[in-house]
């Protein structure tokens, strides 16, 4: 992230979503993940849709992808979902690589916010909802630092402690973890859920 812009490459975190989910076996769809009320189809029918919203946010288009929040349904994944997803993925990270995408006002979720705000909720979006598809799928996940470190930032701002009002709908009560825990493990824990979690055998 550059200091002047406030820009960083979704590049990478869209990339391991889209490789993450290249893993999910059609067999685990149905399984539960760290988000209660998704199974992880419903996850990967969220990523395929937020992809779309943060896609067109860049852009500045506030037309229907732009105007309500997103939801999951795995009923609504075809059998092409994977390479739907990822080209989905693709396009997100290509959008946010322009630096118009990061100046002046957008919309995303029916709210309107900055663009540099909205970029950092992407981010926060392909992390998070990477380490969910990561833990309900048995799968690793690895992070490059500056990602966990920008969504972060970001999280705490909107929904840290004393913001609790920002948290509605969004995250669940952030869960307790150590002070020197890593970037990782705060974001996640800030974001309502347990660093800890595995789905039940």
């Amino acid at each position: 992230m550059t200091e002047t812009t406030g820009m960083t490459d979704l590049g990478p975190a869209a990339l391991r979503m889209a490789d993450l989910l290249d893993g999910v076996a059609d067999g685990q769809l149905a399984r539960p993940t760290p988000c209660e009320e998704y199974t992880l189809g419903d996850l990967v029918d969220h990523v395929g849709g937020l992809a779309l919203a943060f896609t067109a946010a860049a852009a500045k288009d506030r037309g229907e992808a732009t105007a309500r929040g997103g939801t999951g349904d795995a009923a609504r994944l075809g059998p092409d979902w994977r390479t739907r997803t990822r080209e989905r993925l693709a396009a997100l990270a290509e959008a946010w690589r322009s630096p118009a995408a990061w100046e002046g006002t957008t919309r995303v979720g029916g709210v309107d916010l900055p663009g540099g705000v909205a970029g950092r909720v992407a981010l926060g979006e392909l992390v998070v909802h990477g380490w969910d598809v990561a833990r309900a799928s048995g799968q690793p996940f690895a992070c490059d630092r500056p990602a966990p470190d920008a969504a972060l930032w970001f999280v705490s701002q909107s929904a840290g402690p004393g913001r609790e009002a920002g948290r509605a709908g969004v995250f669940g009560p952030a869960v307790p973890v150590p002070q020197d825990a890593p970037p990782l493990d705060r974001l996640i824990a800030l974001s309502g859920r347990a660093p800890s979690w595995r789905p039940p055998e």
